[in-house]
């Protein structure tokens, strides 16, 4: 397994495999305002709700995007 990038709003972290993108830009294309390859870091998560976030993640054709809520403590 190559690099792995994790990019957390406190509520979802998002978990990115660049080997498996296919820059396919779907994400891009969804949510511009979350993800923008020309700048650093590239995913703003912050930019988008949890649940705009799944939304897209789902749709990620190559699986190099995912996600994994994270637990609230109490």
């Amino acid at each position: 397994m190559g690099k792995i990038h994790e990019y957390s709003n406190g509520e979802l972290t998002i978990v990115w495999q660049p080997d498996l993108c296919q820059h396919a830009g779907i994400c891009v294309k969804m949510l511009p305002k979350v993800y923008n390859p020309k700048e650093r870091p590239w995913i703003k998560i912050e930019n988008a709700t949890t649940e705009e976030l799944i939304n897209q993640i789902g749709k990620c054709p190559s699986g190099a995007l995912s996600y994994k809520l994270d637990k609230k403590e109490e």
